[in-house]
């Protein structure tokens, strides 16, 4: 009677035991050996850095083996991507670029990574709540921030120094700053810009009117902003700096390539680009002849708000991949994006660290001994805000980029100008 009831106690206990035990293992877990298939966009000059980030992988995952497949550009990692879904044959993990989630997320290309995340108590919120909003859909977290930049101002911080000039911290600042960057030559003629304007993409000014509350799109009313008083003010402001020869508008073929080399030749103290191109600037174009500076783009004249964009790519695990394949890549995932590896990659790609526990590391505090400009962008990374995902966002925004480019450098009038692109546009948005 004593051994059944010391059997039926022991019975009991198992059972008691097992749902516990079941809720604590590791779902997820790879008890197999599997090759899972990683698309990426980094070119052939990164291969000996992704090989090695692969090879310390693989030491401590054996059961995964990973093949690095380069896809090009992130427009042919979209293509490739969406024909691969329609195939039903994805890769395990992919990389996208920034403006892609919220489409994705809308179409279900993209597996929650919720769940994977509470079961391996994945600490997410180490990105800043800007960086999660920018890789979420509707509550679900659907990819997660990898190579990440912003818009900044790079600028001549040797020639800031000596001649005492402080980067603007509002658009009403820039009035001051633009008349003492600028350097004119004895016939009238610019020398020295104080600004260039990226005019080939709207990306790199759009938010010195979106933080003074200019909307390209205001979708509450459906119609834009960009005819509103606020908008013809700032650009006829800038317009103003153009004529005065303190800035200039970059627009048309080689407009990128022509203003990174007027920077490097001390033609114009500064200039709006992207973060991800500190490494070009210093090490490419300057290479020693002055120190580069990095600042915060222009907020608005509140004094607050001074919010920028995220740019730069994610990686997602598809939705048609297979639980194996997904299990597989929820490791990668979490290697790729681990605070020793994004700091790495952040050193080596010119891109910024994105997770806020590596800011109190030594090897940190190393890294800005040597990219001591990165402090300033990383200290706001928490402004870092999503792209706007309005399906005609980007045709209007161009269409805002080519108005603009005949207000600046062909002297259109203003309030003419943006009232024709606001009918353009309000017509585009009806049809939505």
């Amino acid at each position: 009677m004593k051994k059944t009831l010391a059997l039926l106690l022991a019975a009991l206990l198992l059972i008691g035991i097992a749902p516990a035990f079941a809720e604590t293992a590791d779902p997820y877990a790879i008890t197999e050996p599997i090759t899972i298939e990683w698309w990426h966009s980094h070119e052939e000059q990164y291969s000996g850095l992704l090989d090695g980030m692969l090879e310390q992988f693989a030491k401590e995952n054996p059961l995964i083996t990973v093949t690095p497949i380069y896809q090009g550009s992130y427009s042919d990692i979209h293509t490739k991507l969406m024909s691969a879904v329609t195939a039903e044959n994805v890769p395990a993990l992919c990389v996208a670029n920034t403006s892609y989630p919220a489409m994705y997320g809308a179409q279900g290309i993209c597996t929650d990574l919720t769940p994977y995340m509470q079961a391996s108590g994945y600490d997410v919120m180490d990105f800043g709540e800007g960086l999660v909003a920018s890789t979420s859909y509707q509550g679900q977290q659907i990819c997660l921030p990898y190579l990440i930049s912003t818009q900044v101002m790079y600028y001549n911080k040797t020639a800031a120094d000596a001649e005492g000039i402080e980067m603007p911290k509002t658009f009403d600042d820039m009035e001051e700053f633009l008349k003492k960057a600028t350097i004119f030559n004895e016939d009238g003629t610019t020398k020295r810009y104080g600004t260039v304007f990226g005019g080939w993409d709207y990306w790199y000014y759009e938010m010195l009117y979106k933080n003074n509350g200019v909307q390209v799109i205001n979708e509450e009313e459906n119609k834009s902003d960009l005819n509103s008083e606020l908008a013809a003010q700032i650009t006829a402001k800038i317009a103003e700096w153009c004529d005065k020869g303190y800035a200039y508008y970059a627009y048309g073929t080689g407009a990128s390539s022509n203003m990174r080399q007027l920077f490097a030749d001390e033609g114009t103290f500064s200039v709006f680009h992207t973060s991800s191109l500190y490494d070009t600037y210093v090490n490419t174009l300057v290479k020693g002849k002055f120190e580069v500076g990095m600042a915060w783009c222009p907020g608005g004249n509140d004094g607050e708000t001074f919010k920028s964009e995220v740019g730069g790519c994610v990686l997602l695990i598809p939705e048609k991949a297979s639980q194996a394949q997904k299990n597989a890549a929820w490791k990668l995932l979490q290697f790729m994006t681990s605070p020793e590896i994004n700091l790495y990659w952040a050193d080596q790609t010119g891109y910024f660290p994105t997770r806020q526990s590596v800011q109190g590391t030594e090897d940190y505090q190393e890294y800005l001994t040597r990219k001591p400009a990165m402090e300033s962008v990383v200290s706001m990374a928490s402004w870092i805000n999503p792209r706007n995902q309005h399906p005609a966002y980007d045709q209007i925004a161009n269409l805002w980029r080519h108005a603009l480019a005949k207000v600046f450098n062909e002297k259109a009038p203003v309030q003419d100008t943006l009232d024709e692109l606001v009918t353009e546009v309000n017509e585009i948005l009806e049809d939505q």
